[in-house]
């Protein structure tokens, strides 16, 4: 039964290693091995030897008013000496790190002990006044009280004062370990070994993969020869075959039985979210057979064949089957076999590529995993090191520089194939991708060719991981949107929805450590940009740090939402029940508005504690800028403060300004929507309606006076016209008969008698309809009282009236010139055919042979 459960114990220990293995870079860092939990400090004197603990108590957990400053001074004197020595290893040099980031950590927030009573204690001392000047006396009474004040404070300010100055010593004491660590894996970044490509190195790359081949099997010779190893064999022998027979089937068959299962549920199912379900089936492909790796490794170790080298070995071989599998399933992911979804525009071949060069990419990972393993355990050459990692180095890079060709290859399909939202953005960022994937492929090798090893596996494993994780990054985005339709139901604009992409690009964000680790920053680098942000940094004698621009933001948006709220509740509830017009509403609720974002900000900076005095000299600059080169945006801000203020002009008024009529729909800061009668919005600048003319229609009431003119001809009784006219305006529903409609015969024309009605309306917007209608009463009047709308008549003078006149009468077959103006074109007499309203008049009454003639 203890056997079960340490099995048990196995199995688990090993799964959370495989999964754990996700974050294992495949970067095959300079100096390999893990901090021991004790570790000889090699920078203390001769003759003496301190050690560090790794697991030593943080310094930040004791109270700042419990700080022992000696136990600081020799920690700080320890670190000073370290790095004064060259010979300092990196792993102590951590270890000493890890410990003044603590101290740093207690010392940042002892510098704020006694800052409630520091501040109660200066406003005591400032209101006692002015200090007297040189040569002044004050009373003694007050005197006393400010000597006593003023000791209290300098022994309240004590604590801060020399936490500030311990947080600044341990702060450069880190600052430069970080330098130190830094050049020295730029050292080992640049070394050079021996060419790899060179025949004369071979032999002893041979020897030390021999050596460690030969290692293993001298341990399992020297175990097989123990007799208590043997009857551990014999013991455990049912339970190894079990779990080897489980690891074989895992490995061998459960990732195909999962893929398999996952294609029946997509070729059968059409329910929503089926494809978050086959995504979250389809993890037992990474699951089922690390499971598998960790019941193998159980099954080595409990065979008792294996000795330390092997049980290192043994240890590692989860991760290793882990990157493997992963991997695997991340191509399925990117590159599907299934035609219904295709994340990147490829064919059925190239997507089949794109797998195969994810499982290689993998395997590769993978062996490298146990082969460092086990080369680790004994001492390499630099040439033995060089010929036996570039290899794997090639074949790392040639799957690199094929994948590039293949997101090559995409960008180009997402340019030619479609014309969605962010194509252009999506097949640049493919083809950037491609094009770096390439030129690492090829530069890195030939720098290992040379020798730079660790410079070309900073490339080349960097770059491949990375495009894992991109690819991991675009899984999850499809993920959030498959999501978000099953939350929201709504299928057709998923691709187009603002909440996916937000939370994609928040996850973009949220790898970007990611990235820098697997780039070769150290944890520590990503936790002291976490430590300078929650420091924060100083404006004037205040110390702004994100929970202040987070308390800042909170307290804004409550001001702001209670500034709305207040909005809504005056618009609905309040200003209707006022005598208050539409106009000087929306002037109180925009009023307001401005006034409340005011006073959000106001009490959100004093909440947060800001003390913008320090901005003082940039505000002066920015004034001058103002002045200069935003006196637009002032003075049309300014002139939208004076229309609100002042009104004349509102919302819904009927303007004329600039050339442009139409009904004002919102009067902002800076500009004055108008909807023109043609339906099309004009953006008028403020400061138009404020310094230039305005016509407004509709300001202070809704009467305005139409104009109709109509003619009449010649000889017609003018009274009459004037009566009709005047009975046609009296009878229009909208005119005012005080003032009462007024006819105006206005002049002589030169075609008709030219009359005017003018009438004032109840409501100017109805101005065109009434002059539509006025205008049909007077065809239907004119035509019962028989009179004469005339039209224009035009005299045409001709020089050749006897020829016009002959070729009317068929005289003369051959066209002739009607009339030829000296620079004008040519009218022919067949042109004209007669008895069709045009008449001929000689001036000649006798014989009609005047050299001119008229036509009517």
């Amino acid at each position: 039964m203890s056997r079960l459960n340490a099995l048990r114990a196995a199995l688990l220990g090993g799964l959370v290693l495989a999964l754990s293995g996700l974050g294992v870079m495949a970067q095959d860092a300079p100096t390999t091995g893990t901090a021991p939990p004790i570790v000889a400090d090699d920078t203390a004197p001769t003759g003496e030897m301190v050690t560090l603990e790794a697991g030593a108590p943080a310094s930040a957990a004791v109270p700042a008013s419990e700080l022992d400053y000696a136990e600081w001074a020799t920690v700080a004197e320890r670190a000073e000496r370290a790095l004064e020595n060259t010979e300092s290893s990196s792993v102590a040099l951590e270890l000493l790190r890890a410990q003044l980031v603590d101290w740093r950590e207690a010392f940042l927030v002892a510098q704020n002990t006694n800052s409630s009573r520091i501040t109660t204690l200066r406003e005591q001392i400032a209101a006692l006044g002015p200090a007297p000047a040189e040569g002044e006396t004050e009373a003694d009474e007050i005197a006393a009280r400010r000597a006593e004040l003023n000791a209290q404070l300098v022994a309240f300010q004590a604590p801060g004062i020399a936490a500030e100055e311990a947080y600044r010593r341990a702060d450069g004491l880190i600052r430069e370990i970080d330098r130190v660590v830094r050049e020295r894996q730029a050292d080992e970044l640049l070394k050079l070994l021996p060419s790899p490509v060179n025949p004369a190195n071979w032999p002893e790359a041979w020897k030390a993969l021999a050596g460690a081949t030969g290692v293993l099997l001298r341990e399992a010779t020297m175990r097989w020869a123990l007799p208590t190893s043997r009857q551990q064999l014999v013991d455990n022998l049912p339970l190894i075959v079990t779990l080897l027979a489980l690891a074989l089937g895992l490995i061998w068959r459960g990732r195909a039985l999962v893929e398999a299962g996952v294609g029946r549920l997509v070729a059968r199912s059409t329910a929503r979210g089926l494809r978050i379900s086959a995504l979250i089936l389809s993890l037992g492909q990474i699951i089922i057979p690390t499971i598998g790796t960790v019941a193998l490794a159980e099954a080595l170790k409990l065979s008792g064949m294996i000795g330390i080298v092997g049980t290192v070995v043994a240890d590692v071989l989860p991760a290793a089957g882990f990157m493997v599998f992963a991997l695997h399933w991340l191509g399925g992911r990117v590159f599907p076999k299934a035609e219904h979804w295709v994340p990147l525009d490829l064919p059925a071949d190239a997507r089949a590529e794109g797998r195969f060069l994810s499982t290689v990419f993998g395997l590769i990972l993978g062996i490298n995993i146990l082969l460092r393993a086990a080369l680790d355990q004994q001492s390499l050459t630099d040439a033995a090191r060089s010929v036996l990692d570039f290899p794997v180095l090639v074949m790392a890079a040639v799957v690199l520089w094929r994948a590039g060709r293949l997101l090559r290859r995409a960008s180009k399909a997402v340019t030619e194939g479609t014309d969605e939202v962010g194509a252009n953005f999506r097949a640049g960022t493919l083809g950037l991708l491609g094009r770096l994937a390439v030129l690492v492929g090829f530069v890195g090798p030939l720098l290992g060719a040379v020798g730079y090893i660790a410079a070309a596996s900073a490339l080349i494993y960097p770059a491949a991981t990375s495009l894992g994780v991109i690819g991991m990054l675009y899984v999850f985005q499809v993920l959030i949107t498959d999501v978000y339709v099953l939350i929201t139901r709504r299928e057709d604009d998923a691709k187009t929805a603002l909440v996916p992409v937000l939370l994609g690009f928040g996850l973009v964000l949220a790898s970007i450590p990611l990235f820098a680790l697997i780039w070769g920053a150290r944890l520590s680098d990503i936790t002291e940009v976490w430590t300078r942000l929650r420091e924060g940094f100083q404006i004037g004698e205040t110390r702004i740090s994100p929970t202040d621009f987070l308390v800042f933001a909170v307290v804004f948006a409550i001001g702001f939402t209670l500034t709305r709220l207040f909005q809504g509740a005056l618009k609905g509830t309040i200003l209707p029940r006022t005598k208050m017009d539409q106009g000087a509403r929306n002037a109180v609720i925009s009023g307001i508005g401005y006034v409340g974002i005011f006073l959000a900000g106001l009490i959100a900076i004093n909440t947060a504690g800001l003390d913008l005095s320090g901005l003082a000299i940039v505000a002066g600059a920015l004034s001058v800028g103002i002045g200069f080169g935003l006196q637009n945006i002032v003075s049309n801000f300014v002139s939208g403060i004076i229309l609100l203020i002042e009104r004349p002009v509102s919302e819904g008024d009927w303007i004329e300004v600039g050339g442009v009529q139409g009904v004002v729909k919102s009067i902002s800061v800076r500009s004055t929507r108008i909807q023109t009668f043609d339906r099309t919005d004009v953006i008028v600048p403020n400061t138009d309606l404020v310094a230039g003319q305005v016509t407004n229609w509709t300001r202070f009431n809704l009467t305005g006076r139409l104009i109709v003119p109509v003619g009449v001809a010649y000889g017609t009784d003018t009274r009459k016209v004037e009566r009709v006219l005047r009975e046609i305006a009296e009878a229009q529903p909208l005119a005012l008969l005080n003032p009462a409609p007024t006819v105006a015969f206005m002049s002589f024309g030169a075609d008709s008698l030219n009359f005017e009605i003018r009438v004032i309306l109840r409501d100017v917007n109805f101005s065109i309809s009434v002059r539509s209608e006025i205008n049909h009463q007077i065809a239907k009047r004119f035509a019962e009282e028989g009179i004469e709308v005339p039209f224009a008549q035009r005299d045409i003078n001709l020089r050749n009236a006897r020829e016009v006149a002959r070729a009317f009468r068929g005289e003369d077959d051959d066209p002739k010139p009607v009339a030829e103006a000296p620079d004008g074109p040519r009218m022919m007499a067949r042109d004209y055919v007669p008895g069709e309203g045009l008449t001929q008049k000689d001036t000649d009454e006798d014989d009609g042979e005047g050299p001119e003639g008229t036509l009517r």
